[in-house]
C-alpha cells in the first residue's frame, strides 16, 4: 500500500503541513502563554520589591520572608494549584496566582542580595551630598542592585515560560494546551511544534532581558571593560 502524501496523515514529528493549516491556533496559543508569564512575572515583581525591602530594612523580618517564599517554591505545581482551586477557581487567574508564588523565591532573594551588596561608602557618601531615604534607594541604592535584580527576573521569566505549561489541566496553559492535547492523542507534529515554540519563548525573553540590563548598567560593560 502506498504511504499517505500528507505528513499529517503519516503522523510525523515535522510536518510544514501543520504549520500551515494551524497557524491561528499556534497564534491564540502563543499570545496567551506571553500574555500569562508577562502578568505573572510583573505582578510578583510589583510584590517581591516590598518584600526585599522590608527584609532589608529590618532584620528580623528577612528569615520570615525568605523562609516563606521557599516553602512557596518547594510545593509542586500540581498541588499548587488545587489549593488555590477554591479561590480562584478554573480561571487564568489560578495560573497567574500560582506562577506568582513561585516567581517570589527568585526574585526577592535576588534583588535583597543586590541591596546588601550596596557599599556602605557609597550609601554614606549619598547622605553626606543631602539624598535623603527615598531618594537614596531611588538614585543610588537600586540601580546598584539592578544587575542582580535583573539576574532573578531573567530566571524567574525563564522558569515561568516553562511553568505556564502545567496550567493546560485547568484550559489556562497557552502552548502546554496544545502539547497536552497532542500526548492525549499522539498528534506528534503538535507536541513537537509546540514544545520548540516554547524554548524559543524561553530564549527570547532571556536574550530580551539580558539586552534591557545591559541598557540600564552601561557601568558593568565599562568595567569589563
Amino acid at each position: 500500500m502506498t504511504p499517505p502524501d500528507d505528513c499529517l496523515a503519516r503522523n510525523e514529528w515535522i510536518c510544514g503541513t501543520y504549520l500551515s493549516t494551524r497557524r491561528h491556533i499556534l497564534l491564540d496559543a502563543v499570545l496567551q502563554h506571553l500574555e500569562l508569564t508577562a502578568v505573572s512575572v510583573l505582578t510578583a515583581l510589583a510584590v517581591a520589591l516590598p518584600l526585599a525591602l522590608v527584609a532589608r530594612r529590618w532584620r528580623l523580618a528577612a528569615g520570615p520572608v525568605l523562609g516563606l517564599t521557599t516553602v512557596l517554591y518547594t510545593i509542586p505545581s500540581l498541588a499548587m494549584f488545587s489549593l488555590l482551586l477554591p479561590v480562584y477557581g478554573l480561571s487564568a487567574s489560578l495560573v497567574v496566582a500560582g506562577l506568582v508564588l513561585y516567581s517570589l523565591t527568585l526574585l526577592v532573594r535576588n534583588i535583597l542580595a543586590g541591596l546588601r551588596a550596596v557599599p556602605e561608602e557609597t550609601r554614606q557618601a549619598a547622605r553626606g551630598m543631602g539624598y535623603g531615604p527615598f531618594r537614596l534607594l531611588l538614585a543610588v541604592e537600586l540601580p546598584l542592585a539592578l544587575p542582580a535584580a535583573m539576574a532573578g527576573l531573567r530566571i524567574a521569566t525563564v522558569s515561568a515560560v516553562s511553568l505556564v505549561t502545567v496550567g493546560a489541566i485547568v484550559g489556562f496553559g497557552g502552548l502546554g494546551n496544545l502539547i497536552y492535547a497532542g500526548m492525549n492523542t499522539y498528534f506528534k507534529a503538535q507536541v513537537l511544534t509546540a514544545s520548540v515554540l516554547c524554548v524559543v519563548i524561553a530564549v527570547a525573553a532571556d536574550v530580551l532581558l539580558l539586552g534591557v540590563q545591559r541598557l540600564l548598567t552601561p557601568w558593568t560593560r565599562a568595567a569589563r571593560a
